[in-house]
């Protein structure tokens, strides 16, 4: 069995979109106490696979840009950790995704649970009020790609698809990341 390398680089790429989410975390002070808008993403969208952390808005009226990035970057978490599973358990076949397997199964369904919740997530962030286009357009388009990700799971597409659609998810996360830095946000 050959690895099908571009599906086990999409996934890899979205892990560390993931990773860069959560990095000041781990650099933050122990002791300091959390900002009232930190969110982490669930546990297991399994249990629960609508939730999606609220993020709570700051009073300061020049807080869209850091408050909607904060939040897009818990929608990436999740989709990223989750769309990982699914990416692996369908690896090494090309075109070819065996929908039969109990493993791409059940990766296939939280995978997308992940996905719906992240893409709702994410255009609730670009609708966040006082947001710029330049932050809130491209948001929208990871949004839109994420919720074309998970119907083409659903419809139980073709691996070259999957791989596709997840590179350009993969280049919207990047412009967010982007946007949000330049505007003086997170993601």
């Amino acid at each position: 069995m050959t690895l099908h390398w571009s599906r086990v680089v999409s996934a890899a790429l979205l892990v560390q979109l993931a990773a860069w989410v959560v990095a000041p975390a781990v650099w933050a002070d122990p002791a300091d106490p959390p900002a009232p808008t930190e969110v982490a993403a669930p546990a297991d969208v399994a249990a629960a696979p609508d939730a999606m952390p609220e993020l709570v808005a700051s009073q300061d009226p020049g807080s869209a840009v850091p408050d909607a990035c904060r939040q897009f970057g818990a929608a990436l978490n999740l989709a990223a950790t989750k769309y990982e599973d699914f990416a692996y358990a369908i690896a090494g076949n090309g075109n070819n995704v065996n929908y039969q397997d109990p493993l791409v199964v059940q990766a296939n369904s939280i995978g997308r649970a992940a996905l719906r919740a992240a893409a709702g997530t994410a255009m609730d962030a670009a609708k966040t009020p006082g947001l710029p286009p330049q932050v809130s357009d491209p948001m929208q388009s990871w949004s839109i790609g994420a919720t074309k990700l998970l119907v083409m799971m659903g419809l139980h597409a073709g691996g070259d698809s999957l791989d596709a659609t997840a590179t350009d998810l993969n280049n919207d996360a990047h412009n967010v990341q982007m946007a949000c830095a330049l505007n003086g946000g997170h993601a």
